[in-house]
């Protein structure tokens, strides 16, 4: 007997219409903000991760799910999307027209972790890009974006972190002054290691005696060129003017090494340690490492796994789970050819709509009909087809009405 692979969630019936539900509501949010759809490759060359996403994270050294293809070529299950939307805004020059350019993706991504809840091998996302503009009014659009979404869900028990990681004018010399720190700490030989390659990720160790080790570290946001500040500060004025509430914390590191400036999470305390539904921010120099122009973009990636486990959380469920609205019970077969028929016309006007099959009795296909989660059942005998005329009935209720079968579509339209 096969099972599915270790840490890879699966989505079936009931549960899966409420993954939908999510997966649509957080890209419902990106259209109404004007973001195109781009359907993604599941897997690229793998150098396009090491210098978009950075050879020193995490993601790329510990994470990635990597092999050589028929041709000896090595490619990679994509991890991430902001670098695999930034390689097809290049290659089929989508910044040479007008900017910005928007998009939303959606599918799985892949990492090698241990599995848990709220981490998985397979993660599905859903994420934006806005890029050819650096405007930190567009920093505030995409965060609003993302809260809009979870609030369209009906969530509240989340929040939002905010900061600034500077960018290639101030972030040096922070380097410079953090690594001093860091070096004068005893830190084991693996964390001095990652100390010297992206000093920022140590402040990301979740490690409790690491934590206390640089608990008092200097921090990026205090040390913004001006250009930075004013920009991080002009990104928390729009943020007000949208309503968007938000907390700084000038502690975050985020996974990946392309963010500058405005950098954000969205945090959940109901999922425990795997807390994070989302996050993103400002990428100014991605597009140039990866051959293109020197662009700006700034985005977000939101885990619509961890999305639902927060409405679960919540106790709200998203989306309807009743597999149709109606119910066909044919008793004979000359009732089952003719309520073929009605299936079919009721779908056409756009009605949900399945049919006991199999030949069952009566008692097994309302059995059927309630577990289908329909509000009518549509009952038809050999007698009604003499008349001609179909019963529906309320399942909830119970009650049972006569109607021509010449009508069955309008009256199923209006009891709905």
């Amino acid at each position: 007997m096969f099972s599915a692979p270790k840490g890879v969630p699966e989505y079936f019936p009931p549960t899966s219409a409420s993954f939908l539900a999510v997966r649509d509501t957080l890209a419902a949010s990106a259209r109404r903000a004007g973001y195109g759809y781009i359907e993604l490759p599941i897997f690229e060359d793998t150098a396009l991760f090491k210098r978009g996403v950075g050879e020193s994270t995490d993601v790329v050294s510990k994470e990635m799910y990597t092999f050589a293809d028929r041709g000896d070529r090595s490619v990679t299950l994509r991890p991430e999307g902001t670098a695999g939307v930034m390689r097809s805004v290049i290659e089929h020059g989508l910044d040479r027209g007008q900017l910005p350019v928007k998009l939303f993706y959606a599918g799985p991504f892949f990492r090698y972790e241990r599995p848990q809840a709220g981490r998985y091998r397979q993660l599905q996302q859903l994420g934006i890009e806005a890029i050819g503009v650096d405007d930190p009014a567009l920093d505030a659009e995409v965060i609003a974006v993302a809260d809009e979404g979870f609030r369209a869900l009906g969530l509240t028990g989340y929040r939002l972190e905010l900061t600034s990681l500077g960018d290639s004018n101030c972030r040096p010399a922070y380097r410079d002054r953090l690594q001093k720190f860091l070096f004068a700490l005893p830190l084991d030989e693996a964390t001095r290691q990652r100390a010297e390659l992206n000093p920022l990720r140590v402040l990301d160790d979740k490690r409790p005696e690491v934590r206390e080790l640089v608990a008092d570290a200097p921090l990026m946001v205090d040390h913004l060129c001006a250009e930075c500040r004013d920009h991080y500060e002009a990104a928390k004025a729009y943020l007000n003017e949208l309503g968007v509430k938000f907390t700084e914390n000038p502690r975050m590191v985020r996974g990946l090494d392309y963010y500058t400036k405005t950098t954000f999470e969205f945090v959940h305390d109901g999922l425990g340690s795997q807390s994070g539904i989302g996050g993103g921010g400002r990428y100014d120099g991605l597009m140039a490492e990866l051959g293109g122009q020197e662009l700006s973009g700034v985005g977000f990636g939101l885990g619509v796994d961890r999305t639902l486990l927060a409405c679960q959380a919540e106790g709200i469920v998203p989306g309807d789970l009743a597999r149709c609205e109606v119910f066909g019970v044919p008793l004979g077969d000359a009732a089952k050819a003719r309520m073929v028929g009605i299936a079919g016309a009721l779908r056409a006007a756009g009605v949900r709509v399945d049919i006991a099959y199999g030949g069952r009795g009566m008692k097994g296909a309302m059995k059927a009909a309630d577990k289908s989660g329909a509000r009518f059942a549509l009952v038809l005998g050999e007698r009604d087809l003499a008349e001609g005329t179909i019963g529906l009935k309320e399942l909830a209720t119970g009650t049972q009405t006569s109607v021509p079968l010449a009508d069955v579509v309008t009256a199923v339209q209006d009891a709905l």
